[in-house]
């Protein structure tokens, strides 16, 4: 038996949209439509995303059994740019006091307006979507229009003077109460009245891989765990048995690889990246004094503000972050190489080649074949020229488990 009391779904959207956007939406909706749900409330609080993640959860509010009800809140959130295609995208646009939406003109990602041919296409191809969308809502599709061409913004107050939403609501509960036995018009048409009189409002909760993916979505925090991965697995490498770094830092290179697969990548930033990287190794192997260690850093920053390929100011890595990631990076790079460029070029202190160079004495007769005493062990010798016994020889060569020795001069006083 079903429960008998009103049920309400609620899913927050929060952060850049992007395809795990699409899925959790999706997934609140599949959910609100098994469970027979008033209503999914849709909480919004973004500063944008990816135009075609966004198309994607138009078509499935625009096509949804269940009414949706788009919220911004609480008051300090907004609806920016993509988020104010998904708020008039709902059944109910709603908005908490303290809110504001809109600004969803395209830009170049640089931040810069787009002029081409091209963009003005881009451009009236993204203002004929919010007129769609407004007009088939019923809402002022002129001043929606806006927030495309001339890049408007909106108050709370003033997207309800100009008909952009349709109530404006502290919070879920108070939305619901001032909805309740309203008629709205579907986007098919039909007619259905709103019943949320002692209504519940429950969480739909994500799947711990649409967390882990929603957590880590954002450009800045994919080059960040990029970063980290790439200098974990370069000190183990570097210093092999230390197990941790290499465990920690694939982890992060596979995570930050997947959030970076969910943005459209610019291949020259890519690029520039992994020649970065590459002056780095680079500098192990020649002596160019800091002159591949700095291009490598720069080759980084460059790499990094280019890597993503979009028109939304969301969605780009900012340059404090890539400065802050590259600079300790070009640092912490700098300080493994010469440790291990310091380790290879010190003389070898163990095994069979630490004795070459050592001296020693003969045991016996060597003529050319004996035995000799270094550091304090007997060795099978093999001499250049004869040594009278207790003759004082150097290690030159070790073959094997034979040592191969010269007649060395005594030392003085001996």
């Amino acid at each position: 038996m079903g429960p008998l009391y009103a049920r309400a779904l609620q899913v927050d959207v929060t952060g850049i949209i992007q395809p795990v956007t699409v899925e959790v939406i999706s997934s609140a909706l599949d959910q609100a439509e098994a469970q027979h749900a008033e209503a999914l409330v849709v909480r919004l609080s973004t500063p944008g995303g990816l135009l075609d993640s966004t198309r994607e959860i138009v078509e499935r509010v625009l096509r949804s059994k269940v009414p949706v009800v788009m919220w911004v809140g609480p008051g300090g959130a907004r609806a920016a740019s993509a988020g104010f295609f998904l708020l008039e995208a709902g059944d109910i646009a709603a908005m908490a006091p303290g809110t504001n939406t809109g600004a969803s003109h395209p830009v170049s990602g640089s931040g810069e307006d787009l002029e081409s041919e091209m963009n003005r296409k881009v451009e009236n191809d993204t203002a004929a979507l919010i007129r769609t969308i407004a007009g088939h809502r019923g809402r002022n599709v002129d001043s929606a229009e806006k927030t495309v061409r001339a890049s408007v913004s909106y108050t709370d107050k003033e997207a309800l003077d100009q008909h952009l939403i349709d109530v404006i609501a502290e919070d879920p509960a108070a939305l619901l109460r001032a909805l309740d036995g309203r008629e709205i018009t579907r986007f098919d048409g039909t007619k259905q009245t709103l019943h949320f009189r002692g209504a519940r409002i429950e969480a739909f909760e994500p799947t711990l891989r649409q967390r882990i993916l929603s957590a880590i979505a954002d450009p800045n925090i994919a080059l960040l765990l990029l970063v980290l991965g790439a200098l974990g697995v370069y000190a183990e490498f570097s210093s092999p048995g230390m197990v941790l770094p290499g465990v920690l830092g694939a982890i992060s290179l596979l995570l930050g690889l997947a959030a970076l697969a969910m943005f459209p990548i610019a291949w020259l930033g890519a690029a520039l990246m992994i020649l970065g990287l590459a002056f780095f190794v680079l500098e192990a192997k020649f002596a160019t004094h800091g002159v591949l260690t700095l291009g490598g850093a720069v080759a980084l920053l460059l790499g990094a503000l280019l890597l993503i390929d979009t028109n939304e100011p969301a969605l780009r890595i900012r340059f404090s972050m890539a400065l802050a990631v590259t600079i300790p990076f070009a640092l912490i790079t700098s300080f493994l190489l010469s440790i291990a460029v310091r380790a290879r070029r010190n003389k070898v202190v163990t095994g069979m080649g630490a004795l070459t160079g050592s001296y020693g004495v003969t045991v016996g007769d060597l003529n050319p074949a004996g035995t000799v005493m270094v550091r304090g062990e007997y060795w099978n010798a093999v001499a250049t020229s004869r040594v009278a016994p207790a003759g004082r020889v150097r290690v030159i060569a070790a073959e094997g488990l034979t040592l191969k020795v010269e007649p060395a001069p005594e030392r003085k006083g001996e």
